[in-house]
């Protein structure tokens, strides 16, 4: 089977839609502590742009990375693994070959 040929059932699709959310809320979560430490020190105007600079940035990253589309889940799940947003643990109940794609995937 073919990575986009990935057939999920309900139970996996719930499972996802969970870990999904439970990565995109640890990202956002860090990136609004952030922004709080950063945008405390600021003290010159130049800041100002540079944090702006710097969001412009994240939120095309995050608006880019967090696309739900079951064709192209696994390789999600395998990057957020690796960048350390989601757990193997938070996908458990997944079918073995699709935990075993993600794993090696997020090796890469």
């Amino acid at each position: 089977m073919q990575v986009n040929e990935t057939i999920w059932s309900d139970v996996e699709q719930q499972i996802a839609k969970d870990a999904f959310e439970k990565a995109y809320q640890r990202e956002t979560n860090a990136l609004i502590t952030q922004v709080r430490e950063y945008a405390s020190g600021i003290t010159e105007l130049d800041q100002v742009w540079r944090l702006h600079d710097f969001l412009s940035a994240r939120r095309h990253d995050i608006d880019g990375k967090y696309d739900y589309d079951y064709s192209a889940l696994l390789f999600l799940f395998a990057r957020l693994v690796k960048e350390e947003w989601l757990k193997l643990e938070d996908l458990s109940g997944l079918d073995q070959s699709k935990l075993a794609k993600i794993t090696a995937l997020a090796r890469m």
